[in-house]
């Protein structure tokens, strides 16, 4: 019996599947497949029992995975308390949303690279919403976005807010939100909802969102006199410092971005519990290098 065979034996029955499985651990099918009839050959017992959606464990398979749940997480002590940070090498694959793909990833991943040199990072930039999703179908192992994720599973390290502003074209100088189309980020998302229901309460039904799945794309939207829109601050100083856009304020202010770095807790994986610390470290110190605090 190895560590490879109750790894193996551990996706496998998290995932309900072999190719599941060997779609997560970057393997083949029959590799999997042969893991499985080796400890269950080694063992003398079925751990598996086949249903029309996959696999179950059998009886004698959840007693088996109690105990190799205990073993991987010995195994994540051992490496914690014991194994040097820069001998470490694997694959980090991360979920970014764009907000902080345009701010402070570039620090991160400095920062990332120098604790773990060994370390290769696979970065995807996203919406909050597909994020999540492949966070919990296991094709993610880490995700900065707009959280935390309510899951048992999952581990949330909170992340300073991103605070939020109102742009508007140079020549517009008086915006009447009842009219003036507003931009602000992606449908699906959590300001977008926010925004939208405040903009009815407030200016009835003629109130019309324009959203957009890109930020660079709403401040050119802004810029080129299309409407206003609520945007993150860090992101617009630049182009309001050039003279593209400006800030205005209608008497209300969207409430700030709250965002977190969120990876699979259960099982614990050392690795990915440090890379979101320097994470968190990195979006502490970028904001208190802008805000002061």
């Amino acid at each position: 019996m190895t560590f490879e065979q109750l790894r193996t034996f551990l996706t496998v029955a998290r995932m309900g599947g072999v190719r599941k499985a060997a779609e997560q651990m970057h393997v083949s099918q029959p590799a999997v497949s042969t893991r499985i009839s080796s400890l269950e050959s080694y063992l003398g017992t079925e751990l598996f029992s086949r249903v029309s959606t996959g696999v179950v464990l059998t009886r004698n398979g959840v007693l088996l995975q109690q105990h190799a749940e205990q073993i991987m997480e010995l195994m994540e002590r051992i490496k914690a308390d014991v194994m040097a940070v820069d001998s470490i090498s694997s694959l980090l694959r991360l979920g970014v949303a764009e907000t902080v793909a345009q701010t402070w990833l570039p620090d991160f991943l400095t920062e990332l690279h120098r604790v773990f040199p060994r370390l290769n990072i696979e970065v995807s930039v996203d919406i909050s919403l597909n994020l999540r999703e492949m966070l919990m179908d296991r094709s993610l192992d880490l995700t900065i976005l707009m959280g935390p994720i309510s899951e048992y599973s999952t581990d949330n390290l909170d992340l300073p807010p991103f605070e939020l502003a109102w742009y508007r074209p140079i020549d517009l100088q008086e915006p009447d939100l009842r009219t003036t189309p507003v931009i602000t980020y992606n449908r699906n998302s959590r300001p977008h909802r926010e925004l939208s229901q405040e903009l009815r309460d407030r200016y009835g039904i003629t109130a019309q969102v324009f959203p957009t799945n890109s930020l660079s794309t709403g401040f050119e939207m802004v810029a080129s006199g299309i409407g206003v829109g609520i945007l993150p601050h860090v992101l617009g100083r630049r182009l309001v410092e050039e003279n593209r856009i400006a800030t205005f304020d209608p008497g209300w202010q969207p409430t700030p971005l709250r965002f977190t770095a969120t990876y699979i807790g259960e099982p614990r994986n050392e690795l990915i519990s440090r890379a979101a610390k320097v994470a968190q470290k990195i979006a502490f110190q970028h904001h208190e290098a802008i805000y002061g605090q």
